[in-house]
């Protein structure tokens, strides 16, 4: 995939060459949009909240005074599980210490010099708002999300934001493929969508250390500041007029837009695409699901960039 280091800022919308292909899209794809399910899954920088043991002790359902709410995993396998999948800890809790799965959570934590906090039973039932929690929670550090103007890097940056996805897990596989077709980073909205969380992480594989995730309080609104730095804006969708791998005008400045597998894109975020597009399926599936889509579609986008 061609980087464009050194080729200066993006260009204006109106001064790329499919800036007329852009107009013809619009005027084709028109009122077409109608709810369909997509085919697949499919400002300041916040600063994180200040780590270490005080910020740990608060309970589970605290909301921090910039809104976001911390978030403890719980029970000795999901803890383990998320310390292998290197899910960012700010403090591990642990009530008794005999359970091998505890020391090795212990261990682990250490090795990543995690606090550990010795906690009573009533104390963690507390904490964890009476979830089972077998003795071990582990407290994730708040994630620092980008401003969506940080995606917009390189002579042709290639972002991919995601519409009513609601599951961590597909957003953590989004990051993945992300990660592994080279595209700038995921833009998701403040609300009604799945943020990054410890779940998140596991999915994403550690991609999510190096992909950055931008949020944004309105997604149509972002898109379209997207398109007047001279993006090309796409939704993925079933009622598409184009195939993305047939979808040439990839090569420049682009935002790729997958939707929820139920619900598709939202019909004000598909009348802002400047086209939507779709992924041929001659089997049986009727649709695919967010990561995959994604996923799929990423790898077309990058065999069209020259990747």
């Amino acid at each position: 995939m061609t980087k464009g280091k050194g080729k200066g800022p993006t260009p204006k919308a109106e001064n790329r060459h499919w800036h007329g292909k852009r107009q013809k899209a619009r005027a084709a794809k028109n009122s077409r949009r109608t709810g369909t399910p997509t085919v697949g899954p499919g400002g300041d920088r916040r600063a994180a909240a200040a780590e270490g043991a005080e910020r740990a002790s608060r309970p589970a359902g605290a909301r921090r005074a910039n809104g976001e709410t911390p978030e403890l995993v719980t029970g000795r396998n999901p803890v383990v599980e998320a310390l292998r999948a290197k899910v960012p800890g700010s403090a591990l809790y642990v009530t008794d210490a005999r359970d091998d799965r505890v020391r090795e959570a212990i261990q682990m934590a250490a090795d990543r010099r995690i606090p550990l906090l010795e906690a009573g039973r009533s104390e963690l039932d507390r904490l964890t708002d009476g979830a089972v929690h077998q003795g071990i929670a582990l407290q994730v550090r708040p994630y620092r999300y980008a401003h969506p103007d940080d995606l917009l890097k390189g002579a042709a940056p290639l972002i991919v934001a995601v519409d009513g996805i609601t599951d961590p897990r597909n957003l953590g596989a989004i990051v993945r493929s992300a990660a592994a077709f080279g595209a700038n980073g995921v833009l998701v909205p403040e609300r009604r969508a799945a943020g990054v969380t410890a779940g998140a992480w596991k999915t994403s594989a550690g991609t999510l250390a190096t992909v950055p995730v931008a949020q944004c309080t309105n997604l149509s609104r972002q898109l379209k500041a997207y398109q007047k730095a001279g993006c090309f804006v796409a939704g993925l969708d079933a009622a598409g007029s184009t195939r993305i791998g047939d979808l040439e005008v990839a090569g420049g400045p682009f935002v790729l837009v997958v939707g929820s597998e139920g619900k598709g894109l939202g019909r004000l975020v598909a009348d802002t695409c400047d086209m939507l597009v779709t992924i041929p399926m001659p089997g049986a599936a009727e649709s695919l699901n967010a990561g995959v889509a994604a996923g799929v579609s990423l790898y077309e986008i990058s065999r069209l960039r020259g990747a």
